[in-house]
């Protein structure tokens, strides 16, 4: 007998839920039903996630678990039979990593979905670490892991951002050791789950928070040690992926000194503890005081010694004969130039009467020489008016004005005849 209503059969329900309207819509058992048809053709799978929640009931033949994706934000009902649960070599405990070989079922009335389990197998430490190791050469192919993606950290950062676990002793060991170093350093701490299902998300986003922060110079993720697979989410790639597009510097403070998560890799500084990591992001203030003393101590002797060396290139120079005794070089230099300055009147006055004599000799000789001396003896010279030497009668004719130059004085003459016969002298 059917169940529809008489207005639902008096129409016809459209066939699929495209051709659905507002005026012909599909009632909720209809969909309800088709949804269960569509879920009980899906084959049975293996499916992998962590175990967040597990109900037990003694001696219930059903156990029921919730299991959420480890990269992601989602999770889903499982039902398993409790035989199932106690088959298993090692109990199951929430925050199991586990594969689960189950069927999705679906619940008309209730509307829910959950997968109903037979095969229940957790997930070896060996297989996770493989799969470690293969995240590890895929990141490291694309450059995640290279120094020179590396930033170093600030010499002395006046706040440092802290991911840590709740009222965990990884926040002690670096709170405490940081302050121990330096007193005035600030924090900015975000307490997250540092292992189980929540993690991942809840440290992705504390690091994403604090890198918007300017303030925050340096972020530190710490967490102490533990099973490989407490530190799982240290090698997720979500989470290791946030790290590496991180601009602030990021130091990776997990687990002991063997431990070494893909977080490390990525970290622009890896601690080997959170200790480390204190030691790390500041400097010793007594240590740093105690360096300001050697280095002004050195500048002292560096200066000191400085002083001294000038100081004996001073007392060389001044021991030195001229700067001992300064005139000794003016009086040798003196007495040198009075030695020269007597040698040279020597010499000019010797040069003196030696050209005085030549000239005396000249003079004398000049004098031998000189036609005013044939005039002393009683010749004399004739000139014509026009200044013109009469040299011979023929150079002057009767009537014509003569000068006669004497020894003393002059005469004007007139020339009465001239004889033109050698020999024969001339009237004048």
């Amino acid at each position: 007998m059917s169940s529809d209503s008489p207005s639902q059969t008096a129409r016809r329900l459209a066939a699929r839920a495209l051709d659905t309207t507002a005026e012909n819509p599909w009632p909720l058992r209809l969909l309800s039903s088709k949804i269960d048809q569509y879920v009980n053709r899906m084959s049975p799978l293996w499916v992998e996630g962590q175990v967040v929640q597990l109900n037990r009931r003694p001696g219930a033949n059903l156990a029921f678990l919730t299991l959420r994706d480890t990269d992601a934000d989602m999770s889903m009902p499982v039902a398993v039979q409790a035989r199932v649960l106690a088959a298993m070599a090692t109990p199951l405990e929430e925050g199991a990593h586990v594969v689960v070989h189950a069927k999705p079922t679906f619940w008309p009335k209730r509307g829910s979905l959950q997968l109903q389990a037979d095969d229940v197998r957790p997930v070896g430490v060996g297989e996770l670490l493989a799969r470690i190791e293969h995240l590890k050469r895929i990141l490291a192919a694309e450059g995640l892991f290279d120094a020179d993606r590396k930033v170093p950290l600030p010499f002395l950062p006046r706040c440092v951002g802290l991911v840590c676990g709740r009222e965990s002793k990884a926040e002690h060991d670096v709170v405490v050791n940081a302050h121990a170093r330096w007193p005035s350093l600030r924090f900015e701490i975000r307490e997250v789950a540092v292992q189980g299902a929540r993690a991942v998300a809840e440290v992705t986003s504390a690091i994403a928070e604090l890198d918007a922060d300017p303030a925050v110079e340096v972020i530190v993720v710490a967490r102490g040690g533990g099973a490989v697979e407490d530190l799982l989410p240290f090698s997720n790639e979500t989470l290791v992926r946030a790290a590496a597009v991180c601009r602030t510097p990021l130091v990776s403070a997990i687990g002991h000194e063997t431990d070494s998560p893909l977080l490390d890799l990525v970290a622009d500084y890896r601690a080997s503890t959170p200790t480390d990591a204190a030691k790390r992001i500041v400097p010793d203030v007594v240590e740093e005081r105690r360096r300001l003393a050697q280095a002004r101590q050195r500048m002292h002797l560096a200066i000191t010694g400085r002083l001294r060396a000038e100081q004996r290139g001073l007392d060389q120079l001044r021991s030195r004969p001229v700067l001992a005794s300064p005139h000794a070089l003016v009086t040798v230099r003196a007495e040198e130039v009075d030695r020269l300055r007597t040698a040279a009147r020597r010499a000019f006055a010797w040069r003196t009467e030696r050209a005085s004599a030549e000239l005396r000799a000249a003079h004398a000789q000049l004098r031998a020489l000189s036609p005013a001396a044939t005039l002393a003896r009683g010749y004399s010279v004739l000139r014509t008016d026009a200044g013109a030497v009469v040299r011979a009668a023929t150079d002057v004719a009767a009537g014509q004005r003569l000068e006669a130059l004497l020894s003393s004085g002059r005469l004007g003459v007139e020339v009465v005849s001239a004889s033109t016969k050698e020999g024969d002298p001339a009237d004048v």
